[in-house]
């Protein structure tokens, strides 16, 4: 029961105020910062990437177990924490940023150079959740496994199955990347300020090769964004009536009839495997 007294104290000591525009709800139970350490599987080869430092709890079970960690925060007035607990760490860089502002390989280029078996562990925003998780994606990096704690509702999303009621772009967009499980949940109790929802811990495990190693992911994803711009319609209105790849409407209910996959179908209904069957037939009808 002492831990809260703890973080209570240290916000005292260098004037901490919690931030709701930047999503800062804080971990009392550092329990659940040992079960995130655990589910990353990490060892003395890992070099990890924290994104939300706060003040420090999880940056203090990382770095004796990792090779090297690069902890970022977005609020200054967290800085002067972080600082005296962690500046004279040799294995914990800090930078002090907001991480959608910078090229992601850059940035490990520069503060976290030649990572070996690189890891994502972070109690994300809620807020910043899903634009955080793209910019992973999409930065070209490889990172070996991505811990992260989320708003309960995302992990349900993340995880969902095929025809689910919340099975969409983030689901796919994680399968196409990963194997994912639900690890832990985290009730809305375990920070402060308390949050109006619950928490649960999410672990994608990244494939070793592309899942379609003949298609780009971003294409694939430029596909199925499209097929849920409107996700109650069929297949023929969204990527048909759009024409999504540049395709006329003729081009891609040709390409939809080649994979055998009906046209009158809503996207909830298909696979990742049917999505990248429809990806392949339509990028082969481009110029």
């Amino acid at each position: 029961m002492d831990q809260p007294m703890k973080l209570q104290d240290m916000c005292r000591t260098y004037g901490i105020r919690f931030k709701k525009s930047l999503g800062q709800n804080l971990l009392l139970d550092d329990n659940i910062n040992r079960i995130m350490v655990d589910a990353a599987g990490l060892t003395t080869e890992n070099d990890v990437l924290e994104i939300g430092a706060g003040l420090g709890a999880l940056t203090r079970r990382l770095h004796p177990v990792a090779r090297r960690v690069l902890s970022i925060e977005i609020d200054r007035s967290f800085m002067p924490c972080l600082e005296d607990q962690f500046s004279a760490v040799e294995n914990v860089v800090l930078f002090r940023g907001d991480v959608l502002n910078h090229p992601l390989d850059r940035l490990l280029d520069e503060l976290l150079p030649d990572p070996q078996r690189l890891t994502l562990v972070a109690n994300l925003p809620y807020y910043i959740t899903t634009p955080i998780l793209f910019h992973c994606w999409e930065s070209g990096v490889h990172f070996e496994r991505l811990v992260i704690m989320v708003q309960a509702e995302v992990a349900h999303r993340m995880a969902a199955a095929v025809n689910s009621s919340d099975y969409g772009v983030l689901a796919l967009a994680a399968q196409l990347h990963a194997d994912v499980d639900i690890v832990h949940q985290v009730p809305r109790t375990c920070f402060m300020p308390q949050p109006t929802v619950d928490s649960a811990i999410v672990r994608l495990r990244t494939h070793s090769a592309p899942r379609y190693g003949d298609l780009d992911k971003q294409f694939i994803m430029r596909v199925i964004r499209q097929a849920f711009s409107q996700r109650r319609k069929t297949l023929r209105n969204t990527l048909a009536k759009a024409g999504v790849g540049g395709l006329s409407s003729e081009a891609v209910l040709e390409a939809l009839e080649e994979t055998g996959i009906d046209a009158g179908r809503r996207p909830q209904t298909l696979s990742l495997d049917e999505f990248a069957a429809v990806a392949r037939a339509v990028h082969s009808r481009r110029a």
